[in-house]
């Protein structure tokens, strides 16, 4: 599976925001071939300052960031993986979609583990979605979809590939801060490692957010890095790599503890 991951660094003008995704998107080219784009948590409107409302910014499903993903999705013929915050009647969503290579919204994932850590309350401005594992089929590999906090839940990743993921796409917006950094590439690493899987992980660049977009194969080797700048960051994920590292590191078939109380 061919991957772009576009690291960004979104602000809190969600029409400033499409267009530099447009014009960051333009330095992908149908002609790549790409499987899979994967954008960052937040890339449709920054988080702002901790009063920043977001339900008075968040869009429908069928809203404007929804319609240039599907339109940047058929231009280069890849299914497309962004982070937006989506309107209900109450708080919003923060929520992953999906679009297929047709523009047609596939899927949805709204994050799990809302960040109600670190002296952050994201439960302030967002409410947490239902508790299922999100999987998708792209490009014929099972992709598990988590978002930022979700990496330090262990069995979050665990679920995902027990409903058979061979991948999993993380989008983030990890904010910046004393060895956060170190967390963000250990637990990216621990998650690829433990659950023998592709991780490829877009996240928010800039001062406030850690940036380092990363893809790491099932042997926990980094294989592509950004830094904090904007940036497009290319892999493949090759499914011979992860068939030998589940044959040599058969972690999974040799679990014991299983679904215990």
């Amino acid at each position: 599976m061919r991957v772009a991951l576009v690291q960004l660094v979104s602000a809190t003008d969600s029409a400033a925001n499409r267009e530099d995704i447009r014009s960051r998107m333009a330095a992908l080219d149908p002609a790549d071939q790409l499987d899979l784009v994967v954008l960052p948590e937040a890339a449709m409107h920054d988080f702002g300052a901790t009063d920043h409302d977001l339900a008075a910014v968040a869009e429908p499903l069928d809203g404007p960031f929804v319609q240039l993903i599907a339109d940047e999705a058929r231009r280069l013929g890849a299914t497309v993986v962004a982070g937006m915050f989506e309107r209900t009647d109450d708080l919003p969503f923060n929520t992953l979609i999906v679009v297929g290579p047709d523009g047609a919204l596939r899927q949805t994932y709204r994050k799990i583990h809302l960040y109600d850590s670190f002296g952050y309350k994201e439960s302030d401005r967002l409410r947490a979605g239902d508790i299922s594992p999100v999987v998708v089929d792209i490009a014929g590999t099972p992709t598990g979809l988590m978002t930022c906090y979700d990496l330090r839940f262990p069995e979050h990743a665990r679920a995902l590939v027990d409903a058979g993921a061979e991948a999993i796409v993380l989008p983030a917006a990890w904010v910046a801060g004393d060895l956060k950094l170190d967390h963000w590439r250990t637990l990216l690493a621990a998650r690829a490692i433990e659950n023998t899987v592709h991780v490829v992980a877009a996240a928010q660049g800039g001062d406030r957010y850690t940036g380092h977009s990363l893809v790491v194969d099932p042997w926990g080797s980094i294989v592509g890095e950004a830094d904090l700048a904007p940036d497009i960051i290319r892999a493949t994920l090759e499914p011979e790599v992860l068939a030998r590292a589940r044959e040599i590191n058969p972690s999974l078939a040799n679990r014991r503890i299983l679904n215990q109380p």
